[in-house]
């Protein structure tokens, strides 16, 4: 192997010879594109050197698959290894999380959907390449990254959640001849957040006429903001393609639907129990929820913890009953735990919503036939949606998934 040493002097030396004052404005921004570049350089080699290690054993635990992940360490990690397991709708039963350190140690529990261990191949190959050497965990991750797509167009909403907010949605799209592919919808705390796929009713791909696309968002920013003049609304339409789930949380997290109204009269009992403490000695913040299970309740958690931009050291998860208790390690990403008790409120507030945009105690319903006669439906019955899935056009028969809320806390 080529000794690296000599070139990295060679470059110190060249450099010395330039003089503070002649430091201009480009080459500071060279000199940081430099730096960056050889950032990237040196994680791929120290990649390269110390690969990704995956181990399936469903013969260590009786009722459960136990996949163990060993990595080189990096912010951001460990939700892209639950994000791979939540994908693939995998309960996790029990977590231990290591990341303290220049290396990341992970053991997960895992089963089916029906509670039973995971024997398909397709699925513990695609788990192994996923996390193993063939992956790659850079710096453009998948869980945050942005991929461009020809194919449609994706469309993000934020505004108050209200009655009819659907239907006139969809309205002004198919006014505007639009379809929509594909779209997902959240509501929390009376706010909405929506990502939809759609394309051109004309050329059957993505929208690429901008007055087209300024009209687009025009029109669905004024249905959005509906009559609260208190808080706002935003349409963001680009040709990118990120993580459905993972861009509703940040999406929400933004919009500040963690902050409860003063007239919130939800009970005690319903909301997570969170408690944030500092553990002095060790310079951590430990982080306490117990919660009611379900699917995806990992995930959640993390993502959250991740875009607030706090570091998971250690964690326990046990979610075997009918209750989760989910224990983590935190710091900030600036090494610090945390500071104040604000800062604590706002961590707990965080976390809550989290969980709870996620309603578990709902009808679903699978719908299939023309939409638009429904959503006119349902716009005069007021029936209260928590999360939609639209997997085909508005106009077309189709198959959609439905989360109705028993009692009411958000319609969309």
């Amino acid at each position: 192997m080529q000794e690296l040493r000599p070139v990295f002097l060679e470059r110190t030396q060249t450099s010395s010879f330039v003089p503070y004052e002649y430091i201009t404005e480009a080459s500071m921004e060279v000199n940081m594109s430099f730096s960056n570049d050889m950032d990237d350089e040196y994680e791929k080699l120290f990649r390269r050197l110390n690969p990704p290690r995956v181990v399936i054993d469903n013969e260590a635990c009786k009722n459960a698959t136990v996949i163990r992940v060993d990595s080189a360490n990096k912010h951001g990690i460990l939700l892209e290894v639950v994000q791979v397991l939540t994908d693939l709708n995998l309960i996790i039963t029990k977590a231990y999380i290591s990341s303290d350190g220049g290396w990341f140690m992970d053991v997960f529990n895992v089963t089916d959907p029906d509670g039973n261990k995971v024997t398909d191949e397709a699925i513990l190959d695609y788990i192994t390449k996923s996390l193993g050497p063939e992956s790659c965990f850079t710096s453009s991750m998948r869980s945050v990254g942005v991929k461009q797509s020809m194919d449609h167009t994706a469309i993000e909403l934020t505004g108050s959640d209200r009655p009819g907010l659907l239907s006139e949605v969809s309205a002004v799209l198919t006014h505007l001849k639009c379809n929509v592919v594909n779209a997902e919808v959240w509501t929390h705390n009376m706010r909405a957040a929506a990502v939809m796929q759609v394309t051109d009713e004309e050329t059957g791909s993505a929208i690429t006429n901008p007055e087209k696309l300024s009209r687009i968002k025009e029109l669905l920013c004024n249905v959005l903001k509906g009559s609260n003049k208190s808080r706002g609304a935003k349409t963001v339409v680009s040709h990118g393609v990120t993580h459905t789930e993972r861009r509703l949380h940040q999406m929400m997290f933004a919009d500040r639907d963690y902050e409860r109204a003063n007239n919130d009269v939800l009970d005690e009992k319903q909301r997570p129990n969170v408690s944030v403490v500092n553990w002095c000695e060790k310079d951590y913040s430990v982080v306490t929820i117990t919660s009611k299970d379900r699917p995806k309740l990992l995930f959640d958690t993390v993502c959250t913890l991740t875009d607030m931009e706090y570091v998971v050291f250690h964690a326990n998860i046990d979610a075997e009953g009918p209750e989760a208790h989910q224990e983590y390690y935190i710091k900030h990403i600036d090494g610090s735990p945390v500071k104040s008790e604000a800062e604590r409120q706002r961590i707990i507030q965080c976390l809550e919503a989290a969980i709870e945009r996620r309603v578990s105690e709902v009808s679903e319903l699978w719908y299939h036939s023309n939409l638009r006669p429904f959503l006119r439906c349902t716009h005069k019955t007021l029936l209260v949606f928590t999360k939609i899935m639209l997997p085909a056009t508005i106009d077309s028969s189709c198959s959609v998934f439905l989360s109705l809320l028993s009692k009411c806390r958000s319609i969309i």
